[in-house]
């Protein structure tokens, strides 16, 4: 654990990692019938062997649901081992994404091949207009999501980072022309009349590709990390002006607006984690004049512990500390003691709750400790709320980021 962590870690933690050693050893049965002698659901604190083995199991579990041809299966009631038929386009395109994450964290040929196996899929349902722009046509929706689209780029952004030294120079100039496809795009469809300008139309005509619609902080959200993530990572400097403004658009309507007529406004809400991470990448960019860029990342993760009180919520939180992981990283880096310690102790707690919500972790919960399984369907899924069995794609998706933002930043 990083060493701004308090000492408590370390002390309450000694029983936890004997543990975690012999599930090492074990087989998922032996372990899981030791926990049955655990009544409650209290759990040890985190360590970063727990997080490494989280994310081992969620890699698992996004890698297990992926069907033949690319995309996902959405939801699993893991209790009752049944599939929901519903469907989300954004939901998968953020299912490709987070495999694209895990792999740009650690690269590896299994999860590399399902990375392009998704990606293909997307491609393979999708549009290219006369001029040059792409966008998704997912199968049975009547219109697109710009963060479909968004969600792609983003997807192609972060395997191509990680990958050039892996795959052949004729693949990875296939996917970086995908890749400025869906970002051309993007940046054709912001609003450019007031008073919305900068933002992005939510939908999209599927036959045509004409945009439309009012925004949604979501896809805001969604759209300006892809721009942001390319021009940092993928040479696209040119995007510098339309980031700095749609990113001082997306703070000034889903942010200051929003919460003047909600102080616990689900607009925020919706934009916390995307715009979180986005003013994290414009605060680190080296850019002139970004410093209050960081400012806002810090006081978001405060409005989000403190208004929105992430600590009280009883659903999945995951996407919070997608947020508050950032804001951490920028209060060490300014020596920031008093939000570091805030950040650290609130990261440690509701990642510990969360961790406690995925079937087969070593923190499982009395829930899933009573209905044990090996099915690998199950296996490494996080459910929602403690004590419901469904296991959502998405909900996999955003944990596993915020485990991965986790050990990179605060459990090293």
């Amino acid at each position: 654990m990083n060493k701004n962590n308090t000492d408590s870690t370390v002390k309450t933690g000694k029983l936890l990692n004997h543990i975690v050693l012999a599930a090492g050893a074990a087989s998922f049965i032996t372990f899981a019938l030791l926990l049955l002698s655990c009544d409650s659901d209290q759990s040890y604190p985190l360590n970063r062997a727990i997080l490494d083995r989280s994310l081992e199991l969620g890699t698992q579990f996004i890698l297990n649901h992926q069907k033949p041809e690319g995309n996902f299966s959405y939801s699993y009631d893991w209790v009752k081992e049944t599939h929901d038929p519903g469907d989300s386009q954004v939901r998968q395109a953020g299912a490709m994404w987070g495999l694209a994450t895990i792999y740009n964290d650690a690269p590896n040929l299994e999860v590399g091949a399902a990375v392009e196996k998704a990606m293909d899929f997307f491609a393979r349902n999708s549009e290219l207009t006369r001029d040059g722009h792409r966008y998704v046509t997912y199968p049975g929706e009547r219109a697109g999501r710009m963060g479909t689209v968004a969600l792609c780029a983003l997807s192609h952004i972060d395997y191509l980072r990680a990958a050039k030294s892996h795959i052949t120079e004729e693949k990875f100039q296939n996917y970086r022309q995908l890749l400025e496809e869906y970002l051309r795009f993007l940046v054709r469809s912001r609003i450019h009349t007031p008073p919305k300008a900068g933002l992005w139309h939510r939908s999209y005509s599927i036959s045509s590709g004409h945009p439309h619609g009012q925004p949604s902080p979501y896809f805001d959200g969604e759209s300006l990390l892809a721009l942001i993530k390319a021009a940092k990572y993928m040479g696209r400097e040119d995007l510098q002006p339309i980031i700095i403004t749609s990113a001082d658009a997306g703070y000034q309507h889903n942010i200051q607006e929003a919460l003047q007529e909600d102080p616990d406004s689900s607009i925020t809400k919706g934009y916390y984690q995307w715009g979180s991470m986005v003013f994290f990448e414009i605060a680190t960019s080296g850019w002139p004049n970004t410093e209050e860029y960081g400012d806002y990342v810090i006081d978001l993760a405060n409005w989000m512990i403190d208004v929105h009180k992430t600590l009280k919520r009883r659903r999945n939180t995951a996407y919070a500390y997608e947020g508050i992981i950032p804001a951490y990283q920028l209060a060490v880096q300014r020596g920031d003691a008093k939000h570091i310690e805030k950040f650290a102790r609130v990261i440690e707690t509701g990642l510990t709750k969360l961790t406690s919500w995925q079937v087969g972790s070593p923190l499982m919960n009395k829930f899933i400790r009573r209905h044990l399984t090996d099915n690998p369907l199950a296996i490494g899924g996080v459910q929602n709320h403690p004590r419901e069995s469904p296991l959502r794609i998405d909900v996999a998706q955003h944990q596993m980021h915020a485990v991965i933002l986790a050990r990179r930043y605060v459990y090293r």
